[in-house]
């Protein structure tokens, strides 16, 4: 009797593509593509591209595939059997070599992901700890800071208004990032991303979890990148933060992250839209 239903099931996938699967035991849950997106806490567009087998809407390949099996879980089907229908039809389709899968991808689980609130109640708590043991050192350290007794040489407010400034230490501000500075890119949340050099040599592809960085090759050609969130990642050159690379509203591909194409982004950046003309 169990092996008659694995049959079905078998007979039931081969006439039905994988999205068509997925959006009929999504239908009889009663659930909406919005359901889903809030679930799996993927895109609804991506998940309507799934359903419709537009795979050229997608990301990539590992994007495709890591969130079919995130779309299966939610509405009870078989990850593995999903998976792996949806790759075959990538081939048949022509999508095989459009993007290595990387191994043990998948979309984050929101269950294992704290609450955007909870990470910035547990950042803000370690600065007061570390600001706290700053302030404790110091103390011990140099007791005669602290003492009311101790002799201090600190001018009266009187020397202080008339001691000249000087302008030079006025005027300069932090110095520029150099075109040949150092990219770090550091994840706000969990996100993946592809970076790449101008012949397509992976440099670097994997998700990263909240507080993961990548420091870009200062020798790479032309490297660049590939992300459908890249409101989640925080850009510095040289250690100072650049605008980011966008807004997460749609996929960024094939833009440039080295320090000379990132402050050349800038430089066209328009006042009037305050848009980054790409």
């Amino acid at each position: 009797m169990a092996e008659d239903s694995v049959d079905d099931e078998n007979v039931e996938s081969n006439l039905h593509s994988a999205g068509q699967l997925l959006r009929r035991a999504r239908e009889q849950k009663g659930l909406s593509l919005e359901d889903i997106s809030k679930q799996t806490r993927i895109p609804n567009r991506h998940l309507a591209s799934i359903e419709s087998g537009d795979f050229d809407a997608l990301p990539g390949r590992t994007y495709a595939i890591g969130f079919a099996k995130s779309y299966a879980r939610a509405v009870g089907l078989s990850d593995a059997s999903i998976g792996s229908q949806l790759r075959t039809e990538m081939d048949e389709q022509g999508h095989g070599a459009y993007q290595a899968e990387s191994s043990g991808y998948a979309p984050a689980n929101p269950s294992s992901v704290p609450p955007l609130n909870l990470t910035w109640a547990a950042g803000i708590i370690g600065i007061l700890v570390l600001v706290g043991y700053l302030v404790w050192r110091s103390m011990i350290l140099n007791p005669a800071e602290i003492d009311p007794l101790a002799e201090t040489e600190t001018a009266s407010p009187v020397e202080a208004a008339a001691a000249p400034s000087d302008p030079q230490s006025l005027q300069d501000g932090p110095a520029a990032p150099s075109p040949t500075g150092t990219v770090v890119l550091t994840a706000t949340e969990p996100v993946w991303m592809k970076i790449y050099d101008a012949e397509g040599e992976r440099l670097f592809e994997n998700e990263m979890a909240a507080g993961d960085t990548f420091t870009v090759p200062t020798d790479a050609d032309n490297p660049q990148i590939l992300t459908g969130r890249p409101d989640a990642l925080t850009v510095t050159i040289d250690g100072q933060v650049v605008p980011p690379l966008g807004t997460g509203e749609r996929t960024i591909k094939d833009m440039g992250v080295s320090a000379q194409a990132l402050l050349s982004r800038e430089k066209t950046k328009n006042p009037e839209t305050d848009q980054t003309q790409d």
